[in-house]
Parts: C-alpha cells; structure tokens; sequence
C-alpha cells in the first residue's frame, strides 16, 4: 500500500480523502492557498504546505508548485480529488514521469474521454448507445446548422472539451441556434482553449443517470450501481441518490454491462462515471460523457455496496486486489446526498461570508462531509459547496425521513446557504414520488 499521500484539492473532498488515508496509516499531505489556511482539511492532514495565493491558477491549478511540494513532502503519491486538476492528462503524465504515483485512471483514458466528441465516437465504437448528433466538430456555423437539421430540433449545443455542465445550450430552433453556436463556442475558446463544438438530439424531459465503474488493479472493469442526478440546476447537481427510483432491475442491468464496456473501451483503470441520460417514456439511455475521476456524490455508492471508494482507488494505484470479492457484488438499501452550497435558496447565486454558525446533523444514517466549521471563511475564489449531507437507510421512504429531520438539523448561519431549499424539495411531491426529472428544479422555481 501507498505509505505517503498528498492531496491536490480542499475543502471537503480534501478532508474525505485525507481521513481515509489516515485510517489506513497513510502519512496525509495536505496542500493549500492563502484563502485556506484556517480550513479544518489543513489542520487535520498529518503535514500541510502552502502553495500559493487565492487564485487557482497559482495554486490548486498550479501543477509546479504541487509537484514541488510533494517533492520537499517526500510524497509518494498524489490524488487529485474532483475538480482543478483532476482531469488533466499532462498533469498525470508529469506526475507519474515525475516518479509519483498518480491516484486516478492512466492519462490516455483522461484524454480519449476528455473530447467529448472523440468520446462519443468511442462509446459508439464500443456498443453503447449515444444519442444522435454530429462524429466530428462542426466546422463553423453553417455546418451546425446543417447538423441540426438533419438531426432534428430542439439540439444541444455542447463544448467538445466541456465538463462539470458548463459550455451548454439549447436551441429549439434555427435562429436560436445561430445564438447558441457563437456563444458556447466563445465560452468554450475562453474556458477550455478549445472551441470545437458539437451539436446533439436534445431531450427536453429526461432523466440524468449515472454508473459508478471502478477499474481494477488486474485489468477487469466492475460497475458498482447506479445513481440518479436530476435533481439539477444551470445543468449542475444538487441531489443524487441510489439506486434511482427510475431504473429497473432490466434496465440496471443493461445500464451497468454498458457501462462497463466504455470502460474497457479505454482500458480504464481506478475510479470513473459513466453518464448517461435516460428518456422515461421509452427507458432509452444514452451516453453523456465519462468523469475520469472521483465524483462529489461517490458517498451514495459507498452506502449503499459498502465500500470506502477511496480505499478502492489507492488499492487499485497500489496495485492490490479490492476488498470485495468482484463476482458477488451486492448493493443494499438506500442513500441520497445533498449538496450544500453557500448560494441563495431561490436563485442560487453565490453567497460568501463568514460562518457565524455551524451545527451539523448527527443521528442513524446521517454523514456530513464538510469543508467548513464555525468561524471559517468563504470566500469567492472557489466552488461553493460547503458540505455534503449524506442520508442511508433500508428504504427510500426512510431515508427520506430522515432526510428531513436532518436538514431542519442543519444549522449555518453566515453565508447564504440552500439548506431552504432542501427542506422545500422534501415535502414537494413530485420528488417524494421518484417520477421527476432534470426539470423538476424550474418547476419548483
């Protein structure tokens, strides 16, 4: 097993990562900026280095200042969490060139499934199902609108090197297109340096679903369940849970063999996602996109097959067999997580400040992942997740029990925060039936 770690993230996903490794007697290196110094993730690592000043770019993005750190840390390996530069090939070709070990699949899977055009033509190469749209980028906006109408409206107009649902727009018909094109094509060039763009059939009731694989140290691809995300708003996620409500054990299964054949199809190795959307009507799916790292709302899976996803991914980098036996993988009960963010409950603009309060929820089936603690600040520079709440149980209904009581529980006063709106989508009845869908948010708002 790995004996040293460094984490190259903060917050919350930081803390998780650095409280299993310490579970399994794994020196924990903590990185982080000016603006995270008083952050629990910081104190709680076994040694901690600062790496820059609040901007991103010159810290958590900054690959020379964390490889250097590992470096002067003695680290043996790296995990880069979710986010900033977890994703990024040639960080994962550098840090493993560099004589690191790089927590998170082999950097050509990052790449092959980075493109979300080259992605799309694999998965289909692969014998999984893709919704129509375009096998290459198209060209200029001639050739998308060309695309468009032989594909049919509405479409989504989707930046190839996209991800984290940015770089998206719905045109319903011509003249919305020709907007959509010139603006996600110029948020693409300015966010990713890549404006390629594709255009997709767009289904305006779906549901997103997504598979949990989990690439093996021996070269086999498992796929741990599946989780409902559609609880979304601006294309992110607010709510996931497993399994979903929508998904037979017919329809599982087919979700979960395609799954792992776009694993295969890149010779995956450690933890990934495979997302899909799934039409209700016809129980179609197709294929999103793959996240070739860890997910923020892994701890729904690990509930429910009752595993450490995290232990998985450094007995896979270490080379070791899991902890559980492969062929009898059997999931049990329920979980949802909730994603607690410093944004306004209504419009879900962020919100910063300092935490006045901090009581977290405690109780049977009740786990919070937080970043934050009474008399921290949060401040612009980052994503504004504060915590996640994660619920268990035997049964939907009784995690959504307890699901209420733990968010009339949670006590944050300080920042703006959408612990409100929770309580409003647990007495609202379209999501208590299970039948919603990714617009269930716009319905309620």
């Amino acid at each position: 097993m790995i004996e040293s770690l460094l984490v190259a993230n903060r917050g919350e996903i930081a803390r998780r990562i650095i409280r299993t490794a310490k579970r399994l007697g794994i020196r924990a290196i903590a990185v982080y900026s000016e603006a995270d110094a008083d952050l629990p993730f910081v104190a709680e690592a076994d040694e901690a280095v600062l790496i820059g000043p609040p901007n991103p770019a010159q810290s958590y993005r900054n690959a020379e200042a964390i490889l250097a750190a590992a470096k002067s840390t003695g680290a043996q390996a790296i995990h880069p969490g979710y986010g900033f530069l977890s994703e990024n090939a040639e960080f994962a070709r550098t840090v493993e060139s560099s004589g690191l070990i790089w927590v998170g699949p082999e950097a050509d899977a990052i790449t092959a499934m980075g493109d979300k055009i080259n992605a799309r033509n694999l998965m289909a190469a692969a014998g999984v199902p893709v919704a129509p749209g375009t096998t290459d980028p198209a060209a200029d906006l001639d050739a998308a609108v060309t695309a468009a109408a032989e594909i049919g409206y509405p479409v989504m107009v989707k930046a190839a090197a996209g991800g984290g649902g940015m770089g998206m727009g719905v045109a319903v018909d011509e003249a919305a297109l020709r907007t959509e094109y010139d603006k996600v094509r110029a948020f693409a060039e300015r966010m990713f340096g890549d404006g390629s763009v594709l255009i997709e059939r767009y289904f305006p009731r779906v549901r997103h679903v997504e598979v949990q694989i989990l690439g093996l140290a021996d070269g086999r691809v498992v796929a741990l369940g599946e989780r409902e995300c559609s609880v979304q708003r601006r294309n992110q996620k607010l709510v996931e849970e497993s399994p979903s409500p929508a998904v037979s054990p017919e329809l599982r299964s087919r979700l979960l063999a395609a799954a792992v054949r776009a694993g295969e199809a890149v010779s995956y190795r450690n933890a990934g996602t495979v997302e899909c959307l799934l039409d209700p009507e016809t129980n179609e799916f197709f294929f999103l996109e793959m996240n070739t790292r860890l997910q923020v709302e892994h701890p729904v899976t690990e509930y429910v097959y009752g595993i450490d996803l995290v232990e998985e991914q450094l007995r896979v980098a270490s080379g070791l067999a899991p902890t559980f036996d492969p062929d009898a993988l059997t999931p049990s009960g329920h979980a949802i997580e909730l994603r607690i963010n410093a944004e306004d409950p209504k419009r879900f603009l962020p919100g910063p400040g300092v935490v006045r309060t901090w009581v977290e929820p405690t109780g049977e089936g009740v786990r919070v992942d937080s970043g934050y603690t009474e008399g921290n600040t949060v401040t612009p520079f980052y994503d504004s997740l504060l915590a996640k709440l994660i619920i268990s149980g035997a049964t939907r209904d009784e995690v959504l029990e307890r699901a209420k009581a733990a968010v009339a529980a949670f006590q944050i006063e300080g920042p703006k925060n959408n612990v409100p709106f929770f309580a409003e989508l647990l007495t609202n009845e379209e999501f208590l039936s299970g039948a919603y869908d990714t617009g269930i948010v716009s319905r309620m708002r």
